[in-house]
């Protein structure tokens, strides 16, 4: 199966200089090539990657596109079939644009023949990279694979590399353990209808002080500068927002990580909401004719739905489960914390608060988000077919009958 592999990479002075330079020149390739595929659409035309990659070896021989052969060709070729694959599944018109100052910089070398790599020590290990040269990387792990290819990135001001690896490892069959329904929540991450419940604050509260300052430092950076964007004390402040923001991140995806792990190591069917988190996090400001209501508290609603990571977990749980044999069943969200395990009573009302359930047809009571798990299992079953969840066929499901003439 293809997995990832992803190391602190260790550039020297000019290396993360030309990194920035590489990251330019595709974004600006990006940004290029989206506006000529939405020219071309807008006179009925079309445009795709065959194209655009001829046109743009022709351009780099024009002297005033010369800044394009400072980068590897095969990054920029690359960046227009990243562009191709997302026009093909989101629409030309949705794909978003690149920005300086909110898109970091990140370019992938597709072909695994001009990626060699080797350890040099306990701690570290060297990748060669065409116009790079070597590199040096933070070994933490095993590459465990065949290299496939390798995708250099920026995040909270450091540096990665991530390895596309072909591990050898084919899909694990069916293990046949039983079942379990996840609520994922506010308050709590993730609740199960066996009764566990894991949380975990990623933000310290040190950290949400400084949080809180250096956010407000931006906003009178920005009022002060007006206009300026460059100057030296708001990118100052950008760079230590965007490592603390990086610290947070890195905590959220260790617990999805260690949570999802735990859930297909002893479980074969993991049933959760099919979720529409998007949706889910719009903003309500509404517009001018029909302004919002209750806006800043759906403010703190997004805020907190995101700060959980759930699209993440859900990720993460995917890609654990194709080595665990577990399967991931997803169901329709409607109503689960307003039903009643015990009589299947839907009311708003026997929802007492975020953690009590008390029924109000049978007065069954149990934790609120444990009671939704238990619903999430309920439909799943329904959905594979009467709990037929083993890699053999339950007896107790009947054949259908044949039709006679």
């Amino acid at each position: 199966m293809l997995t990832g592999r992803r190391y602190l990479l260790a550039f020297t002075d000019d290396q993360v200089a030309y990194a920035e330079q590489v990251g330019a020149v595709c974004r600006a390739v990006w940004n290029t090539a989206l506006e000529q595929r939405r020219e071309y659409r807008r006179r009925g035309g079309f445009i795709g990657y065959v194209e655009q990659a001829r046109q743009m070896a022709e351009a780099k021989k024009d002297p005033h596109c010369a800044w394009l052969a400072d980068a590897p060709s095969h990054t920029l070729q690359q960046t227009l079939r990243d562009l191709e694959r997302a026009c093909k599944t989101h629409g030309t018109w949705k794909v978003r644009w690149r920005s300086k100052s909110r898109t970091a910089p990140s370019f992938r070398f597709p072909d695994p023949h001009h990626i060699a790599v080797r350890r040099l020590n306990r701690r570290w290990g060297e990748v060669r990279l065409p116009k790079f040269g070597p590199v040096r990387f933070r070994w933490t792990r095993p590459l465990g694979g065949t290299i496939r290819n390798a995708t250099v990135s920026r995040s909270g001001g450091r540096w990665h590399i991530s390895f596309c690896v072909e591990d050898g490892v084919s899909e694990a069959t069916p293990n046949g353990k039983p079942p379990v329904g996840v609520d994922r929540g506010v308050a709590v991450a993730v609740a199960t209808s066996d009764g566990d419940m894991w949380d975990q604050e990623f933000v310290t509260p040190g950290e949400a002080v400084r949080l809180r300052r250096l956010q407000q430092q931006l906003s009178r950076s920005l009022r002060v500068h007006g206009r300026n964007r460059r100057s030296g004390r708001r990118d100052s402040v950008r760079a230590a927002l965007a490592r603390l923001n990086a610290r947070i991140r890195d905590r959220r995806a260790d617990f999805a990580a260690r949570t999802a792990v735990r859930l297909v190591r002893n479980h074969g069917t993991v049933v959760v909401e099919d979720l529409r988190i998007r949706n889910m996090t719009a903003s309500a400001k509404g517009t001018i004719e029909q302004p919002g209501r209750n806006v800043r508290q759906k403010a703190g609603l997004n805020r907190a739905i995101l700060a959980k990571g759930w699209a993440g977990f859900l990720l993460r749980l995917q890609h654990v489960a194709r080595y665990h044999g577990a399967q991931i069943v997803k169901v329709n969200p409607a109503y689960t914390s307003q039903t009643c395990n015990a009589c299947t009573h839907v009311a708003r009302e026997s929802r007492e608060s975020q953690a009590v359930f008390r029924c109000v047809a049978c007065r069954h009571q149990d934790n609120a988000d444990v009671n939704a798990a238990k619903n999430i299992l309920a439909a799943g079953l329904a959905v594979t077919g009467r709990g037929d969840l083993a890699v053999g066929r339950s007896v107790k499901r009947q054949p259908p009958e044949r039709l006679t003439a």
